[in-house]
């Protein structure tokens, strides 16, 4: 593996974890914390699912990127969108959920946005590294 690049391993491992944990929360969000959890809360669980899900896939595909679009941007991609999802769905799921696990962690209501910020970077940045894949042919 040279400098600065990822395997494609941890893509895959990266994005098969992130998006089949999204899968198992999503269930139990269906399932079980529907009827446990106001709606509110269950549209924020939701939310969280979604965003989990959708960069779970995002990493994933950058994996399969051709390799003359691998490098230290994509690194940099690659971690923005992972802390991202922590961060973010992990801190709704943690709020939507204080009915049943009883965590009133009202502190990690600030979190969601940072993760929210690490999301949007890592978009900005694909959008920023396709532009010049694009003029330098």
């Amino acid at each position: 593996m040279k400098e600065g690049k990822i395997s494609d391993k941890a893509f895959i491992w990266a994005g098969s974890l992130i998006t089949g944990t999204g899968v198992i929360l999503g269930a139990m969000g269906a399932h079980w914390l529907r009827n446990n959890i106001s709606i509110v809360d269950l549209q924020s669980f939701e939310t969280g699912v979604r965003y989990q899900l959708i960069h779970g896939l995002a990493i994933l595909i950058l994996g399969v990127l051709p390799k003359s679009f691998q490098g230290t941007m994509v690194k940099f991609i690659f971690h923005a969108f992972w802390i991202g999802v922590m961060l973010f769905s992990g801190s709704i799921y943690l709020l939507a959920t204080r009915e049943v696990t009883m965590l009133h962690l009202g502190w990690l209501g600030p979190v969601t946005p940072v993760g929210g910020v690490f999301l949007i970077t890592g978009w900005a940045l694909l959008f920023f590294t396709s532009i010049r894949q694009v003029k330098e042919g």
